[in-house]
């Protein structure tokens, strides 16, 4: 009997069948159903159709962004894209009725250099990159008889729609407790179960994965509690209650990766405590009496402290909290014009415009017959382009194969759907289905392929689902030229700054470390960088590895790097706990810290990293 050994697949492909996973956001469904197709519905009994096809366009954006997490944060991640997106909107809307050809594409080149930059700096950026450029298209080349004043107001008034269905909609467990935060609540409950998870987990092969998810727990309620705040100075006692909640679980995170670090398991009930205070946040009551943990060495020591801190915490809930400082104005300029955001700008630049410069020639040229959806070509090309949706190739697999089961399930449903009630619905369940769709680019684009479409002929014109396809083989086609030309500086520039700036944080929380300053709230704030940079650099890393080979290769060696920047964190976190104990370091600890210096020496054309100088062992 012969055995087959399975193929691998190239990371290219694997990369573009791989979906997200969890469960069905249900709140998030139900919002997306009462968004667009309701809009469209009053339009059209007003007799304003187009105007209704605008707002379904700014819902179904911001559908697009609708993750889970806070309901506060939901403002700056879905309000902040939609004000860009309503700017492009008036902006494309005057530069394509005033300016030429030429001059219109030179003025959407410009334009998405400077978005392309601002994308650099983050996903709500990024998307606000997106719709700035997407409104700007769509003002430009879409036929409507609105003004470009109606046009942004209508954009912004269905996104803004959706954002009220955010804020006021119940969601599961925000009943328990303070209706406004329940999105931070379970932010701050998983962190202490990614908690319990690791110290399960400490000494078995499964903790690195576990404090790779704990890094993203608080990373996740990091930003949950990132949103605008209910007064200027102290804000309410709930508020402060749960940053302080927050804060209680960071020294209970560094010592269950300092226990996790020395490679021994953990007794069993040293997990119950951060379980119940996970719960305890989740049903927003007190945590009861804890388990202590056993004190027999300077690790379990300071997770004993640190859960009498956090049994304070939660029973009083005015403890101090913590709050990390946001990156200065100059720190996000640099960042834009750097090499990451000039990588990003003239990608996105290069892209935009060509697609634009394209779009008009065919345009005038009359393709197919009228070839009224000029906008099509370079409004693909920005979803395209966008290196935070993944690897270029995956994403241009995905655009494809999502677009053509798109075009041919809507010129199905058109054959039979009544006109406009069954569109409208169609329009409905589609904006239910984004918040699925999104887990995978070929599902998202493919939902949004036959809503697009469907508000095309609420809006009064033909059947397109031929151009659509046409148009979206044509803007993959753009995307991976430009995709793979050569660029002046280095190649994966935005990898290497990611990982530059996961070195630099490393650093600057090693030598806080060592120099034996006593702030332990700046020592927190120091590691959350840490960890925090290097989950982005890891993230960065795996999207290029996933690239063809010509740009894959530029990413040989970088996840060595990455895993020893973690390993260099891992280690200083159980410096950090052993120095507060005892006030000196073990040979292991200088032995590792020694070790990892002169691994990451070999790597300087990538990463020069210097160690401050080692305290003696005792």
């Amino acid at each position: 009997m012969f055995r087959t050994t399975p193929v691998a697949l190239p990371p290219w492909l694997a990369h573009a069948l791989r979906a997200q996973r969890g469960p069905v956001p249900w709140s998030a469904v139900v919002r997306g159903g009462m968004a667009g197709g309701p809009l469209v519905l009053a339009a059209v009994l007003v007799g304003r159709p187009t105007l209704g096809v605008v707002a379904a366009i700014g819902a179904m954006l911001a559908g697009i962004n609708d993750r889970p997490g806070s309901r506060r944060a939901s403002v700056g991640r879905l309000g902040g894209p939609a004000l860009a997106g309503a700017a492009g909107l008036l902006a494309g809307t005057y530069a394509g009725d005033l300016a030429p050809a030429l001059v219109l594409t030179l003025l959407l080149t410009g334009l998405g250099l400077i978005a392309g930059g601002v994308s650099a700096l983050g996903p709500v950026a990024s998307s606000a990159g997106t719709q700035v450029l997407v409104g700007a298209a769509v003002g430009a080349g879409m036929p409507l008889p609105e003004t470009g004043g109606e046009r942004a107001l209508a954009f912004l008034a269905g996104a803004g729609w959706l954002l009220a269905l955010r804020l006021a909609l119940p969601t599961p467990g925000s009943l328990a407790g303070d209706f406004r935060f329940d999105g931070e609540r379970d932010a701050v409950a998983g962190v202490y179960d990614a908690i319990a998870a690791l110290l399960d987990a400490s000494g078995s092969p499964a903790a690195t994965a576990r404090r790779v998810a704990l890094t993203a727990a608080l990373d996740h309620a990091q930003d949950a509690l990132a949103g605008p705040r209910l007064r200027r100075h102290a804000g309410s006692s709930a508020e402060r209650r749960l940053h302080a909640q927050y804060a209680a679980a960071l020294p209970l995170a560094e010592a269950a990766t300092a226990l996790a670090w020395a490679g021994e398991p953990v007794p069993g009930r040293a997990a119950q405590g951060p379980r119940r205070l996970a719960a305890a946040v989740r049903g927003n009551t007190h945590t009861g009496p804890l388990p202590a943990p056993s004190r027999t060495a300077p690790a379990l020591r300071a997770l004993d402290d640190a859960l009498l801190n956090a049994a304070e915490a939660f029973d009083g809930g005015e403890a101090r909290a913590l709050h990390t400082r946001p990156r200065s104005g100059t720190a996000l300029l640099r960042t834009a014009v750097g090499a990451r955001g000039r990588e990003y700008g003239i990608r996105v630049a290069l892209c935009f415009g060509v697609s634009v410069a394209v779009a008009q020639a065919l345009h005038h040229a009359h393709w197919y017959g009228t070839h009224e959806h000029w906008y099509w070509l370079p409004a693909t090309t920005v979803f395209l382009v966008k290196p935070d949706l993944g690897p270029l190739v995956s994403r241009v697999l995905c655009r494809v194969a999502g677009t053509v089961l798109g075009a041919l399930l809507f010129a199905g449903f058109a054959a039979v759907l009544p006109r406009p009630d069954g569109l409208i619905v169609l329009v409905a369940v589609c904006g239910a289905l984004i918040p699925v769709a999104t887990r995978h680019f070929a599902a998202q684009t493919a939902v949004v392929t036959v809503l697009v479409l469907a508000l095309v002929m609420v809006g009064g014109e033909p059947q397109a689902s031929g151009a659509r396809i046409a148009e979206t083989l044509l803007a993959c086609g753009i995307v991976l030229l430009v995709g793979h030309l050569p660029m002046p500086g280095r190649r994966a520039s935005g990898m290497q700054a990611r990982l530059t700036e996961a070195g630099d944080a490393a650093q600057a929380y090693l030598a806080h470390v060592l120099s034996g300053s006593g702030d332990r709230a700046a020592r927190w704030a120091l590691r959350r960088e840490a960890y925090r940079t290097l989950a982005e650099a890891r993230t960065a890393v795996a999207v290029t590895s996933a690239e063809l080979p010509a740009l894959a290769r530029h990413a040989d060696g970088a996840d060595e790097i990455v895993a020893m920047l973690e390993r260099l964190a891992d280690t200083i976190t159980a410096c950090a706990v052993h120095l507060d104990d005892t006030g000196r370091l073990t040979r292991q600890h200088t032995g590792q810290l020694s070790r990892l210096a002169q691994e990451l020496s070999s790597h300087r054309t990538r990463l020069d990293l210097r160690l401050p100088r080692l305290p003696l062992a005792g």
